[in-house]
């Protein structure tokens, strides 16, 4: 076929090769289209969502049904990356995906799919993984070695082991885990697929066997079950992508006799096809207790089940889905009103969801912290309420409100992400659509959907919610912690054990021991230099990076930042009134919207203040205001018209992973609210009214929540080392889950008692948080169009910051401890009893900011160390010691870590990575040039990805220069600077920063773990030299601090979580 009959196959309804097109979608509401190819020959299903991005994201869909709990679907999903008929090497396909400007690829297993994905900056690589990774899909080489380092197997301990074992030991036992399956259980009649635990219940995995493995794999890992969904734009269009699946994919699957057609004889489609597709009504209400271990009982979780609507039902869907936001979107919702926003909360959240099912979909209601007086009765006053809300009627006004406000929000998403919205909507097709294709554009078309609700009377929607919430019968599971299920579970997990080693025997554990060196023997069969080498690394000059214009203004009487370029930008700014005597800098990218925000130092706070930062962060948005104009609104007031105003609004401790010791507030707003924006920041800044019962109610709120926080080990690892490595001065550390536990049962107290000395430490929080030195402004998105970019500025803040000097960016290496200043032999390890596994970090000394001659040498090491299917996952995660493993650096700390998580046997996972760290740094672990390409490869996707929309590269430019002090191409300059570091350079870093991290001398030890495990782990780093304490999280607070980040808000998209501060 010629090229120019290609194009015009692809441009009409012709068909391209084998493939016959299903259904193409411009949609008229966004610069998307959409098209569904299907070949005729093997059944295979292309999808490309065809839109102007510079990342390629792919999902390559398999409907997995299964009717037991031995976890096949996801141990498969495992499986499908240690090698394949054409790649037969263990992490193969990461280790090319690496060299394509990606992260590696990845995977999830849902109840009644399994996705595999992978996202490249630019197409070349994106293509040249594509029929690699397909082959690992559908005919991945399954070994018993796979399965024994993967799945299950039994260490020398005589412990079950293994990276699904490790992962389902830290999820079988919790709250959401064992309510989640009941309710699968009582939802589903035994005949369903539904009701599975598609991720392996523990016993059945000790129990599952290879061969079962591959058995369920040729039967729905087919092509006629396989869809390749593929957001992003290509230089060719659909035809790019569906060359390489014509003449790459297709030869490979009719060599394999898969050639029999879109539906050979007797394939049944899963879940539509089959006995999971009846799914009638609840006969009649359902109500369990489910018993999860916790020490701390005050309080515990409610799920309610619903049938819900047709599958193709979407107008209902749509509605159903606004209903679950009035309800609850809030603080001024109907039901957080009556259930959250009080004095004596009766849970921290209600969220209502809905999943896509054959027949008929599941509505769910989630209820979280719920006092455990409460458990049994809670769903019955629940139902009281919305018989209530049915029986007064429906505010039209406000659901006028979640409607406008949800267009606003899909088309921020839109600008944001473009069609890679819409590629869970395609798996959803896929999985339940008519074959025709013919549901797509209703799907897709939210806001044709909108038209048609915004004409639904009160009745229509009350009608609604008496169909779906109040008259059908239901399924109630109650999730209630308890101690003695908790130490019953150490308890028979102990003896288990004991028994297992009395079967073994020394001759059993013998061949275990055997069995596991001899899996990993066959997983360290080198590839082929020549492989990797054949699979050419990109051009970084094929990126088309997002233009930002910049503009920055410290203020009238300060150090101008450096030159400014003369732009459009710095006209258009300089034309609009006087200059300002502070902070603000302008980055204009093309846009619909515009994000104005606020960073506030908390540098000058005193110590005692900080732990109260939760609270004032929890409350910006629900206290009673004094407007500038005069007017005082209720709290009511300010959220419903902040809802009716703005695309979202949140706030937090940091931007953007950095600076925690500062709070941020921003609102993005349509190009037209730009002026109520500033006005609104001006207002919630200075007029907020710190109103006692507020306080009171969020004090509540947070409380209430503390107890679930506590039974999660990453949260409370973070915590406690956060509160070893920082002092007294960090608020990250004071707000922290520990500290927090201890803290606001204390001021719960204080509001009652002397409510007067509360408001007053508030009143002096916004005072120190507003001194002028400490202000800095961003305006982000279309500030050309924007008439007055400066001068609202002037209007709404010159008389609350006058000329001032600016002071430094806060940043947290001045609030390390003498610990974290020097960490030297210092262990702490804490006994959680909700975990079955660990969560680790090590700490020592690294580099300090993102100039320093070492940098680029350091962020490569990191790459090299924690990528995909590198060292560290190679030698621990491969080994089953842990689900993750990874090194970081913190260049604003100057901290380096290792980390551990969800890991079966913490101690071995340490000594793996020590083994690797100085095995390369030795030479008897060879660090080759491919390893060091695929490092810098990764990062230029991590560079891309962070500038991939105008909203992020917007804020990119504003954290380079007005926070990090660095140019505003910071990172995308630096891509060079990494590509001129060298083996050695590499190798200096490790000897330099990694090392030390497994010495006690210069490391400190954070180790969260399982009561049956804590003895063994607290002697083991004892007899490395480390100086162990010993901690146990009980109902009772503990001590300690650390780095969570609080954030409150309506759901904003704005980049401002608290991850790695190495980019």
């Amino acid at each position: 076929m010629s090229p120019h009959d290609l194009r015009d196959s692809l441009a009409t309804s012709r068909p391209y090769g084998n493939f016959d097109l299903v259904k193409r979608v411009k949609l008229d509401f966004t610069p998307v289209t959409v098209s569904k190819w299907k070949s005729r020959v093997t059944g295979l299903t292309v999808v490309h969502l065809d839109y102007e991005a510079p990342i390629v994201n792919g999902y390559f869909t398999v409907a997995t049904e299964i009717f037991d709990d031995t976890g096949c679907p996801h141990t498969l999903e495992h499986l499908v990356f240690m090698g394949s008929e054409k790649y037969p090497y263990k992490g193969i396909i990461d280790h090319l995906a690496n060299r394509g400007f990606s992260n590696g690829t990845n995977a999830w297993t849902d109840t009644d799919h399994t996705a595999y994905t992978v996202s490249t900056a630019g197409q070349q690589g994106f293509l040249q993984i594509l029929p690699i990774y397909v082959d690992h899909i559908l005919y991945p080489t399954m070994t018993k070695a796979g399965y024994v380092t993967e799945v299950h197997h039994i260490d020398p301990k005589g412990e079950d082991s293994g990276v699904v074992y490790s992962e389902m030991q830290g999820r079988e036992n919790t709250s959401g885990d064992l309510m989640a399956l009941r309710m699968q259980r009582l939802m589903n009649p035994p005949s369903s697929g539904y009701r599975s635990e598609t991720g392996g219940l523990m016993e059945a995995l000790r129990n599952l066997s290879v061969e079962q493995i591959r058995a369920y794999h040729g039967t729905y890992y087919v092509p006629h079950n396989f869809s390749l969904i593929v957001a992003g734009k290509l230089s060719d269009g659909t035809e790019s992508l569906l060359s390489v699946v014509q003449d790459q994919v297709e030869p490979s699957l009719i060599a394999h006799g898969q050639n029999k057609g879109p539906r050979p004889p007797g394939w049944k489609r899963p879940f539509v096809e089959t006995a999971s597709a009846d799914r009638g009504p609840i006969a009649k209400t359902v109500k369990e207790t489910i018993e999860f271990p916790e020490k701390d009982e005050s309080s515990g979780e409610l799920m309610i089940g619903f049938m819900g609507p047709p599958t193709d039902s979407l107008l209902e869907s749509q509605a159903l889905d606004h209903l679950g936001t009035y309800f609850t979107s809030s603080p001024t919702a109907p039901l957080n009103k009556e259930y959250i926003e009080t004095e004596n909360p009766l849970c921290t959240y209600i969220y209502f969801n809905e999943d896509a099912r054959a027949t008929r979909n599941d509505l769910f209601i989630y209820v979280g912290s719920v006092p455990t007086e409460h458990l049994d009765t809670f769903d019955l006053k629940l139902h009281e309420s919305l018989k209530r809300i049915a029986r007064e009627g429906i505010d039209m006004e406000r659901m006028r409100m979640v409607i406008d406000r949800d267009e606003r929000q899909v088309r921020s998403r839109l600008e944001s992400s473009g069609g890679d919205n819409f590629s869970h909507a395609m798996i959803t097709d896929f999985l339940y659509g008519r074959e025709d294709g013919s549901d797509i554009e209703p799907v897709l078309n939210e806001s044709r959907l909108n038209e048609q609700l915004r004409k639904w009377t009160s009745e229509q929607w009350v009608e609604l919610l008496t169909k779906y919430y109040i008259a059908p019968e239901r399924v109630v599971v109650r999730g209630k912690p308890s101690a003695a299920t908790a130490e019953r579970l150490e308890r028979e997990e102990k003896a288990r054990l004991a028994k297992q080693r009395e079967v073994l025997g020394e001759e059993g554990l013998a061949r275990a021991v055997k069995e596991l060196e001899d899996a990993k023997a066959e997983h360290e069969r080198p590839i082929p230099k020549k492989i990797l080498t054949a699979f050419p690394v990109p051009d970084v000059k094929s990126i088309s990076w997002i233009p930002v214009q910049s503009k920055q203004e410290a203020g009238t009487g300060r150090k101008p930042a450096g030159v400014q370029p003369e732009t459009p930008l710095a006209e258009h700014v300089e034309a609009d009134g006087e200059p300002l005597p502070f902070f603000v800098e302008y980055d204009h990218v093309k846009s619909d919207f515009v994000t104005v925000t606020a960073l506030l130092s908390l540098a000058k706070l005193p110590n005692h203040l900080r732990p109260y930062i939760n609270v004032y962060v929890g409350t910006f948005f629900s206290l009673p205001v004094n407007r500038h104009t005069g007017e005082r609104l209720s709290h009511e007031d300010v959220v419903n018209k902040l809802d009716d105003e703005t695309v979202s609004y949140d706030t937090s401790l940091g931007m953007s992973g950095l600076v925690p010791e500062s709070f941020r507030v921003s609102l993005r707003v349509e190009l037209s609210k730009y002026e109520a924006a500033v006005a609104w920041l001006r207002d919630l800044v200075y007029g907020s009214e710190f109103d006692r019962e507020r306080l009171q109610i969020s004090v509540a709120q947070i409380q209430s929540g503390l107890p679930s926080l506590k039974r999660d080990g990453n949260t409370v690892m973070d915590s406690v080392s956060a509160g070893l490595l920082f002092d007294e001065s960090s608020t990250s550390a004071a707000v922290s889950v520990v500290p927090q536990t201890e803290f606001i049962p204390r001021l719960a107290e204080q509001l009652k008692e002397k409510p007067k000395e509360v408001v007053a430490a508030f009143d002096e929080i916004r005072k120190i948080l507003t001194e002028p030195s400490g202000v800095r402004f961003s305006v982000a998105g279309n500030v050309l169009d924007l008439p007055n970019p400066r001068s609202v500025w002037s209007k709404y803040f010159s008389r609350f910051l006058p000329e001032a000097p600016l002071a430094p960016v806060p940043y947290s290496d001045q609030t390390l401890s003498a610990v974290g200043k020097n960490p030297s032999k210092k262990a702490i390890v804490v006994s959680l009893p909700t975990i079955e596994s660990s969560f680790v970090t090590y700490t020592s000394k690294g580099v300090l900011g993102w100039t320093h001659r070492d940098y680029p040498a350091l962020r490569i090491a990191t790459e090299v160390l924690s990528a995909t299917e590198s060292y560290l996952w190679r030698y621990i995660r491969g080994s089953g010691l842990a689900y993750g493993a990874y090194a970081s650096a913190g260049f604003e700390s100057g901290l380096v870590m290792f980390s551990l998580y969800r890991s079966s046997n913490s101690l071995k996972a340490a000594e793996q990575g020590a083994t690797v760290v100085r095995g390369l740094v030795d030479g008897s672990i060879e660090l080759d040039q491919t390893t060091l390409d695929a490092a810098k490869s990764s990062i230029v996707f991590g560079v891309t990805r962070s500038v991939s929309s105008p909203g992020k590269a917007a804020v990119m430019s504003f954290v380079n220069q007005a926070l990090k002090g660095v140019p505003q191409r910071h990172n995308i300059d630096m891509l060079e600077r990494f590509s001129a570091v060298t083996i050695s350079d590499v190798l200096c870093a490790l000897r330099t920063y990694f090392l030390p991290l497994f010495d006690p001398a210069s490391s400190v030890v954070v180790s969260v773990t399982a009561p049956g495990k804590a003895d063994e782990v607290a002697e083991g780093l004892s007899a490395q030299g480390y100086e162990v304490e010993r901690r146990s999280l009980e109902v009772e607070p503990g001590d300690e601090e650390s780095g969570s980040e609080y954030e409150s808000g309506s759901g904003s998209e704005y980049d401002s979580g608290s991850g790695s501060e190495s980019e």
